[in-house]
């Protein structure tokens, strides 16, 4: 691969670089591959247990910088992106290219050594379909980038759980909860950058479908989402203490849709984006309590 010829940028800090892993992304990950960890049948070693969650965390912050690298051009013409460390010029793109192949590799090296084979697989897996199938492949070319390229974001429970135990069907009902959660939650988001979207040449949903459609588009989501959220119960993963979560909050996120919905101001959506993240932490929050409340 050729390196690049732009000019270097001078005296990026630490912070510079850990803000190309994605911090605020990367806390969502490692909290729900703890979970799926937690919720996996069988032992695994505390140290093992925090090598685990440390790969998928590393893992998930190299691909969030193979995303800024390669979309560096595109997020230098939008507000939300243009002051990430390689659309501002802080770090060179040679540089945070270095350092999400290192910590890609390193990430899925040490779990296979430490851990196991299918683990670091699935972790591989998702860096791959992160930064090659849904950052190169969809996000350019289709409105419906997110939604495939949830898979992505939906594999770190998977990951955990087998860090720890073979695979069977339960840890993919955890992974249908974010699967069926991210479209929803992202589109809240973009709705209220939808210009800067089409200015950059990018189809997402609210610049191709439009707001309305969109808005549609989010109610069916949450709903999908929250009816998800039921499995784990229903396949006796969980008790009442994770099912009250998950319908209580679960017809909060569909009430603000809804509301979303018959509202003017798209600001509304930025309320659905926050609610979501809390939402999503609150239900998987209450698979691990009521785990360690019933066993």
């Amino acid at each position: 691969m050729m390196l690049s010829s732009e000019a270097p940028c001078t005296s990026p800090s630490v912070r510079n670089f850990w803000e190309l892993l994605k911090p605020r992304v990367m806390s969502l990950v490692i909290f729900t591959g703890f979970c799926g960890l937690w919720m996996a049948p069988g032992h695994i070693h505390p140290i093992l247990e925090f090598t685990a969650i440390l790969c998928i965390a590393t893992g998930a912050g190299a691909a969030g910088c193979l995303n800024m690298w390669y979309e560096r051009d595109v997020d230098k013409r939008m507000t939300r992106t243009m002051a990430r460390p390689t659309a501002s010029g802080i770090i060179h793109p040679d540089s945070a290219l270095a350092f999400g192949v290192i910590l890609s590799v390193l990430s899925v090296t040490v779990m296979q050594v430490a851990v196991n084979t299918l683990a670091a697989a699935l972790l591989a897996l998702t860096i791959g379909f992160y930064v090659g199938v849904y950052t190169i492949l969809l996000k350019p070319n289709t409105p419906h980038n997110i939604v495939i390229g949830g898979v992505a974001g939906a594999l770190p429970p998977v990951i955990g759980w087998a860090a720890v135990s073979p695979l069977d069907w339960r840890p993919w009902s955890l992974f249908l909860i974010i699967f069926l959660w991210t479209p929803a939650h992202f589109w809240a988001l973009a709705l209220n950058y939808a210009a800067e979207y089409e200015e950059a040449g990018l189809p997402m949903m609210p610049n191709t479908a439009g707001i309305k459609k969109t808005k549609k588009y989010i109610i069916i989501y949450a709903v999908l989402n929250v009816l998800s959220a039921i499995i784990p119960y229903v396949l006796g993963m969980a008790g009442w203490i994770y099912l009250g979560c998950a319908v209580v909050f679960g017809i909060g996120f569909i009430y603000l849709s809804v509301e979303l919905y018959k509202s003017d101001d798209l600001r509304e959506g930025l309320r659905v984006f926050a609610y979501s993240i809390m939402y999503l932490f609150v239900i998987f929050a209450a698979l691990i309590a009521d785990r360690k409340i019933y066993g």
